[in-house]
């Protein structure tokens, strides 16, 4: 674990890429929910469902490594099976014996057509805050956060 770099108080050189490394799992996934970098709040997002490559403020790159938006698809899977089970099996328990089967299903299909889609975004900023918690920036993804903002405190 010695490659992992939480914090340089004695080294100044890393400016804002060492600054921001100890937020909170509250802060990261206040600005998560957000939609915003969940290591220092910048923007993430070009438009509402285009994805920064990185934060242009703390130098981040969000797709750390092949295959790292899973965790985002089992999140928004995840709170799409929820819902389902509040919106349909939720309102067959409050209707019951009386169900009504066309306006319940009619909901049901409409939420889980619009919720996934209009969720995804916000799944990947979740799921960069949640792993960003139980696994900080190696050394060499410093490195190329610093370089990106090109050495600038």
């Amino acid at each position: 674990m010695s490659h992992l770099v939480f914090d340089h108080p004695a080294d100044d050189s890393l400016g804002m890429v060492s600054q921001i490394a100890s937020n909170s799992i509250l802060t990261k996934v206040g600005w998560a929910i957000r939609r915003r970098c969940p290591r220092c709040g910048g923007r993430a997002f070009a438009s509402f469902f285009r994805l920064l490559d990185r934060c242009s403020q703390c130098g981040l790159r969000f797709e750390r490594e092949p295959g790292y938006w899973v965790g985002a698809l089992i999140i928004n899977t995840a709170v799409v099976f929820g819902a389902f089970l509040l919106v349909f099996v939720g309102g067959m328990a409050l209707t019951w014996p009386e169900v009504p089967w066309v306006p319940l299903g009619a909901l049901t299909v409409v939420t889980m057509g619009f919720l996934p889609v209009v969720f995804y975004p916000l799944s990947k900023t979740l799921w960069m805050a949640l792993e960003l918690s139980w696994h900080p920036l190696e050394s060499h993804e410093i490195a190329e956060a610093e370089e990106a903002l090109g050495n600038r405190p």
